[in-house]
């Protein structure tokens, strides 16, 4: 089981997409790495123990970050918080 750093919402500075995070997997370092985690399924815990799933979408940028689409959302308290990748 690998783990994750949630980065930040996705989206442009005039727009933030509530269900796509662009996570960080701790030990990915390059686009082909972060493509090979492609259709894994990822989950944050709440501080109240509630698991919410989401999924990885594809890869983000060179540097091996990938963007994952929650339903629901995360809320902003997971920014910076630790997910784990299934």
């Amino acid at each position: 089981m690998r783990k994750a750093i949630v980065l930040a919402y996705a989206g442009t500075k005039e727009h933030q997409d509530n269900h796509h995070m662009i996570l960080k997997p701790l030990d990915v370092n390059d686009r082909a790495a972060a493509s090979r985690l492609i259709g894994r399924k990822v989950v944050w815990r709440t501080p109240t123990g509630r698991k919410m799933l989401g999924k990885i979408l594809r890869p983000h940028g060179k540097g091996g970050e990938v963007k994952a689409y929650f339903r629901p959302g995360l809320p902003g308290q997971a920014l910076g918080d630790y997910v784990e990748i299934l």
